[in-house]
């Protein structure tokens, strides 16, 4: 999706691909196969390039200084990535922010995680890994301090801490994103609902339905302050809880084009991997506005029954004749149950015919429906 916007505005693109057969490296045509966590290869791929930037967090932070130390241009440098790469760090600079966050701690054993829940009102907590997870991975809610014992082993067995943190009471999940320039030019979208299921990102809603006005504009400003504080070049995404009780609070953040944003590929007048690009290259930064009223984005996600759910395009027959308006955008990988494998847009006037489009597109694709003739 990166090369589609680099495309349109003539940038070349070098990767480094973790196999051969990865999504990026079927469009990218200077491809090189290697480890991202060797400095050495690192090395040889950023060489000659006008800009390091990422499509993870997780290229270590000193292999980053490195590169930064010897003259490449890192975008985001390893000063702001590290706060999308450590949780606790994160928590610590916000916190000294003033940015509202859940209450937490850095624990090391049981009683450690006794002593938060009882600072907090009593189980049950969260416990999360500081370094290396995503889409749900790397997080346990714990209903007593015997259960985070398998937490806590995680954590040792990687070399990585645990970061303990209220069970947030919250109404929803939203999304907050910005794009920065070297230069200080931020473009701030609207917010957005995300709906998980199972820890992964399903449905993007944009913008957040019934979000009062002072909230949406506090998330937008809580972004475009931690961009600025944390000097982040590109995409940042602040993923938050709107709470029952009227509040935002941080929950995640993510340094890079992001899930929650792929709704603007079709639905803004510049996309998130567009604006990534123009930020990162220091250009002039693109209108963030929606081009309809709603604009929804569900994901694919790989089924485990059904033929459609093998073959994605069989899918285009059907999804495509009954919605020409759709967007379909599949990322040529293998498909398996619950992997993100692609994902739909629609827009238009009324929301919640924009959400059935976009459902039943990504449900067919998933094989969840009859076949054609229904």
């Amino acid at each position: 999706m990166m090369a589609q916007a680099a495309v349109a505005l003539g940038v070349p693109l070098r990767l480094l691909a973790e196999g051969p057969g990865v999504s990026a490296a079927q469009v990218v045509a200077d491809t090189t196969v290697g480890d991202y966590t060797d400095l050495e290869t690192l090395r040889t791929v950023a060489e000659g390039c006008s800009v390091v930037t990422f499509d993870h967090e997780h290229v270590p932070t000193a292999h980053l200084h490195a590169l930064s130390e010897e003259g490449h241009a890192c975008r985001p440098g390893p000063g702001a990535l590290v706060h999308a790469q450590d949780k606790a760090v994160m928590r610590a600079r916000l916190t000294e922010l003033g940015v509202p966050c859940p209450r937490h701690a850095v624990v090391h054993d049981a009683e450690d995680v006794a002593r938060f829940a009882e600072s907090v009102g009593g189980f049950p907590v969260v416990l999360k890994t500081t370094r290396g997870g995503y889409d749900g991975k790397g997080v346990w809610v714990v209903g007593s301090a015997a259960e985070s014992g398998d937490p806590l082993a995680v954590a040792a067995a990687k070399g990585v801490q645990i970061l303990a943190e209220e069970k947030v009471d919250f109404r929803r999940e939203l999304s907050a994103l910005v794009a920065r320039s070297p230069s200080g030019q931020v473009a701030a979208y609207p917010v957005v609902e995300s709906v998980q299921q199972h820890g992964i990102c399903w449905e993007v809603v944009a913008p957040a339905p019934d979000l009062d006005p002072e909230l949406s504009v506090q998330a937008q400003q809580i972004a475009m302050t931690v961009a600025g504080e944390l000097d982040v070049t590109g995409i940042l995404a602040v993923e938050l809880f709107e709470t029952r009780d009227g509040r935002v609070l941080v929950n995640e953040l993510a340094m890079r084009p992001h899930n929650t944003g792929h709704w603007s590929m079709d639905g803004a007048v510049t996309g998130q991997f567009e604006n990534h690009l123009r930020a990162v290259l220091d250009l002039p930064l693109g209108s963030p506005q929606a081009r309809a009223p709603w604009t929804v984005m569900v994901n694919i996600l790989g089924g485990d029954h059904g033929e459609l759910s093998r073959d994605l395009y069989a899918g285009y027959r059907h999804v495509l004749a009954r919605d020409p308006q759709l967007k379909v955008h599949l990322y040529g990988k293998d498909v398996k149950p619950g992997r993100k494998v692609g994902h739909v847009t629609a827009y238009g006037d009324d929301l919640d015919e924009v959400r059935e489009r976009a459902l039943h597109a990504a449900a067919w694709f998933r094989g969840d429906l009859g076949d054609e003739s229904e």
